[in-house]
């Protein structure tokens, strides 16, 4: 298959530390076969992102047998990328189990590159006792993932008890006027806890490359 249409930014791990992720969404099966060819021929890892389980299973049986796929996240990990090591430094919390698929493209973000991360899972502010009885291991990490959606109220929270960098996460999870993740997107742009830093709705990868970012330059 002709490459000629593609333009892979495969210096760019060189320039950020990161490799270029391939967002599959948008991608017909025929753009998505010849991206793996580029990287099979470099002999290179891939982290996919939305890549859709009907996505996946077009592609041919021998590119499927390479890529971890997680269907909860929509990640692909083609080739072997960095194994997890050390103890986690970042911790992924989601408000409910809705903003699972958000939190785990953080999660596997984090795992493509090397880093363990501790998920806590369903710790929404309706039921705070639930982030109390984690809060003190949570305290522990430099960095903590805030994924909710709703009011989007557990980012603010966690930021007020936690000293570390808090990334929050809004996600499309609500009804009505919560729009589509904009109220929580809102929510925590006016966060009341100083310092909380804001991605973009659903943008789970996003939120996982500035956790990297600022594991990468501390002291």
């Amino acid at each position: 298959m002709s490459h000629d249409h593609l333009n892979l930014d495969f210096r760019r791990r060189e320039r950020l530390g990161f490799d270029e992720a391939i967002l599959c969404e948008p991608k017909s099966i025929e753009q998505l076969t010849a991206i793996l060819e580029q990287a099979e021929e470099r002999d290179i890892p891939l982290l996919l992102t939305r890549l859709a389980r009907e996505q996946f299973e077009a592609l041919s049986d021998s590119f499927r047998a390479r890529i971890d796929y997680d269907p909860v996240s929509g990640t692909g990990f083609y080739g072997s990328p960095e194994a997890p090591r050390g103890t986690p430094k970042v911790a992924v919390l989601t408000a409910g189990t809705s903003d699972a698929p958000a939190a785990r493209e953080a999660a596997r973000t984090l795992e493509y590159y090397g880093h363990a991360s501790l998920e806590v899972p369903d710790v929404g502010v309706a039921g705070l006792w639930r982030l109390l009885e984690r809060i003190e291991e949570i305290q522990k990490l430099p960095v903590v993932i805030a994924v909710a959606g709703m009011d989007g109220a557990l980012p603010s929270v966690v930021a007020g008890l936690v000293p570390g960098i808090v990334i929050s996460v809004p996600t499309s999870t609500g009804y009505g006027v919560a729009a589509g993740g904009e109220t929580a997107l809102r929510s925590a742009l006016t966060s009341c806890s100083p310092g909380v830093v804001v991605v973009n709705i659903d943008n789970g990868y996003g939120a996982a490359c500035a956790a990297l970012r600022a594991l990468r330059n501390r002291g």
